[in-house]
């Protein structure tokens, strides 16, 4: 298990961001964060969300953090980079966020949306 710190090595900006994204989920009680090497996930009774570094994966400019949110249902707004059906009824959402001020109430209530499927 890799720490926040380490996680984030060599990325201040994503930091940042996640810094912002942490404090919003962290109202949402009760949620517990699990850092890997490649992803950081927000869970409550299973995960619900989950923030990645794509400049990690992907060559060329990319959004300094990517947040990536599981609903039972595929969400149309336009501000979805992608979303994908992995299993059917799952639908994941993928948002870029370029700043803090990407997670803004709209993203929150999406956040609020999975934490309460995910219990």
């Amino acid at each position: 298990m890799m720490d926040i710190d380490a996680f984030f090595q060599g990325f201040a900006q994503s930091r940042s961001i996640f810094e912002t994204l942490r404090q919003s989920v962290e109202g949402l009680q009760p949620t517990t964060v699990s850092v890997t090497k490649s992803q950081i996930a927000f869970r409550q009774r299973r995960a619900f969300a989950w923030a990645w570094v794509p400049d990690r994966y992907l060559r060329g400019r990319h959004a300094p953090l990517v947040l990536s949110v599981a609903l039972r249902r595929r969400d149309h707004s336009q501000r979805w980079k992608q979303v994908v059906e992995p299993t059917p009824g799952r639908f994941m959402h993928h948002l870029e966020l370029n700043s803090p001020a990407d997670i803004d109430d709209e993203v929150l209530q999406r956040l609020r949306e999975a934490w309460d499927e995910a219990g």
